[in-house]
């Protein structure tokens, strides 16, 4: 491995106070968070029972990423009780009916995603966990055609067979009792059909019973037996398994069932159908039309939910090629939409969904998928994609606050990439303590009763936040929330104590990216003891380090996926390192480990 030694101290700088100051404050507020919350045996202090279909992937949202905050730099504590934390979860909503076999019985994949992302942490925090290893082959097992319990894929149509599957397979027909926790929040939505008696728009109330068994006979009719684009966000759970693994059957999952769904937009002249019938067929259960499907074009979101597994599954198919035509899948539906928007101001409206009278709902387009898709192909075409969006307005101010998949800063530190916010660094780093303040104060005084809580009562409080150390420290955007991996360009290991995430008292701030290097620098705040680190190319090993220059100086070959730094005390270094990226195939193996 090549090292690089670096011996003259310097004074630390604010952002690299600020982001060792939050990590060893978000260390000790997560295990408050646990305690206060959790029953001895980790599970929620919560309610007896849980009707319905819904609730367990709020359980995993609540702690799901701590793993991933281990992996950034965070302690063994918080690792410890991120794996309390899933056993306890996983124990408790199999008792009221939602687990089976450790996965979810039945639910959609937006929901999956969100719970299954805490698995995902797991190969990034220690891929030699036997368990991790053994449930992550399992549960990829139930979607490529390996589990007779859960069969849920359809190798001759190369689909999914439902838009709610999970460890007991397939589900065709919902019951009222599976929609009974979801009714209320429902009635803030549009109607998922056009013929529905009673509800003519613009929004379905579901809690009417008479209109709800309209709705539920025309669900089960139409959209229980179509695959649906949303399915494409289990292309991460089976990229995961071939992470662990390098086994060529999952790699061939993904790419095959995702070239499936691009052959079908092909197929509709360029659009993503939303519903693809049993025999393969786009619009076989909806007379016909291409829109109207499970989390579809027309509800309940619209664009969203069609977009996201979009990039989610073309990201991990460039992943594990290394081939960015993948990425053409979700530029051709953004090129699509933008080239039936109009102006607005400035900025660019497009339709956000479709119905039987075509396009509609124009509204502003969120650039992150955009952003995304730049990030990946580092494409100057990409980029002017993002920048024709127009009216960058609120792209230089740092909110307060996060959301709820914790990306609430993409845009300012996209501007920061440019050059145009230097103070980035800092400014999401003072926002990131400023949340955790106002989260724990709202844990304090939180005298409630817990059985009227509602199911996303804790992760509206969980202290934690990776936004800003992902990229601050990493070079990336956030993960996609619902179901996507990380993908980023640095990773960091402590050899000393042979785990992942920056060493103690060393910080670390990606400056700039380019489609083929990065630069970074490193200080190590301790000013009496030297400190060693190792640097990863990419989340999974997946890029090359060509060569390294410090502090301005000659240019070293690496032509390795890892790199060695010793930071003498006090000792601060910048990095610009070229690289070669999806030089390997992707892995979770860490520094001396085969896989």
């Amino acid at each position: 491995m090549h090292r690089v030694t670096v011996a003259t101290p310097a004074c630390p700088p604010s952002w690299a106070l600020l982001q060792r100051r939050l990590i060893a404050a978000m260390d000790a507020a997560a295990p408050a968070f646990v305690r206060r919350y959790t029953r001895a045996d980790g599970t929620l202090v919560w309610r007896d029972s849980w009707p319905g279909m819904d609730g367990s992937d709020d359980g995993y949202e609540s702690f799901g990423n701590f793993p991933l905050f281990y992996a950034l730099g965070g302690s063994d504590e918080v690792h410890r009780l991120a794996r309390v934390e899933w056993e306890a979860v996983t124990r408790q909503f199999t008792a009221y009916g939602q687990v089976y076999r450790e996965f979810d019985a039945y639910y959609d994949w937006m929901h999956h995603g969100e719970s299954y992302i805490y698995t995902y942490f797991y190969g990034l925090a220690d891929p030699r966990v036997a368990v991790d290893r053994e449930r992550a082959l399992r549960f990829a097992a139930m979607y490529i055609g390996e589990d007779p319990e859960a069969d849920n894929w359809d190798p001759v149509h190369r689909r999914l067979r439902s838009p709610i599957t999970g460890s007991r397979g397939p589900r065709f027909v919902n019951s009222a009792e599976d929609w009974v926790t979801h009714r209320p929040v429902l009635d803030a939505y549009p109607p998922p059909f056009e013929d529905i008696p009673g509800a003519p728009g613009p929004l379905c109330q579901w809690t009417d019973d008479a209109v709800f068994a309209e709705v539920l006979s025309r669900l089960n009719e139409r959209m229980m037996r179509a695959d649906v684009p949303l399915n494409l966000a289990a292309t991460s759970l089976v990229t995961h398994a071939f992470c662990l693994t390098g086994d060529e059957r999952y790699r061939g999952w993904v790419l095959d069932y995702t070239q499936a769904w691009w052959d079908r937009a092909r197929a509709n002249g360029g659009v993503m159908p939303d519903n693809i019938g049993p025999n393969g067929v786009i619009g076989e259960t909806m007379n016909g039309k291409w829109w109207g499907g499970y989390y579809g074009w027309r509800w309940p979101h619209g664009m969203n939910t069609i977009l996201e597994p979009c990039v989610i599954a073309a990201a991990n198919c460039l992943l594990l090629t290394g081939d960015a035509r993948w990425l053409d899948l979700p530029r051709e539906q953004l090129d699509l939409l933008c080239a039936q928007g109009e102006r607005r101001d400035g900025a660019l409206w497009v339709p956000h969904r479709h119905g039987d009278a075509g396009w509609y709902d124009y509204r502003r387009l969120n650039g992150r998928f955009h952003l995304h898709l730049w990030y990946l192909s580092q494409r100057e075409d990409d980029w002017e994609r993002l920048v024709g969006l127009g009216a960058r307005d609120g792209w230089d101010t740092v909110a307060p606050g996060r959301d709820k998949g914790d990306q609430a800063h993409a845009e300012p530190w996209v501007r920061y990439l440019e050059g145009a916010l230097p103070g980035y660094p800092e400014a999401v780093l003072q926002t990131g303590w400023n949340e955790m303040q106002r989260r724990l104060a709202r844990m304090a005084a939180d005298d409630g009763d817990p059985t009227e809580w509602d199911v996303h009562h804790w992760q509206d409080i969980n202290p934690v936040q990776t936004e800003a150390l992902v990229q601050l420290t990493l070079g990336g955007p956030q993960i996609i929330y619902h179901g996507g991996l990380l993908h980023v360009r640095l990773r960091y290991f402590d050899p000393a104590a042979d785990r992942p995430g920056l060493p103690p008292d060393v910080a670390a701030l990606v400056e700039s990216v380019t489609a083929s290097g990065v630069n970074v620098r490193l200080v190590n705040l301790d000013p009496l003891a030297p400190r060693a680190v190792v640097l990863q190319a990419g989340a999974f090993g997946e890029h090359r380090f060509d060569c390294v220059a410090a502090d301005g100086g000659p240019s070293e070959p690496v032509a390795d996926r890892w790199l060695a730094v010793d930071l003498g005390p006090g000792a601060a270094t910048r990095l610009t390192l070229g690289m070669t990226r999806y030089a390997h195939a992707p892995s979770y193996g860490r520094p001396g480990m085969r896989r």
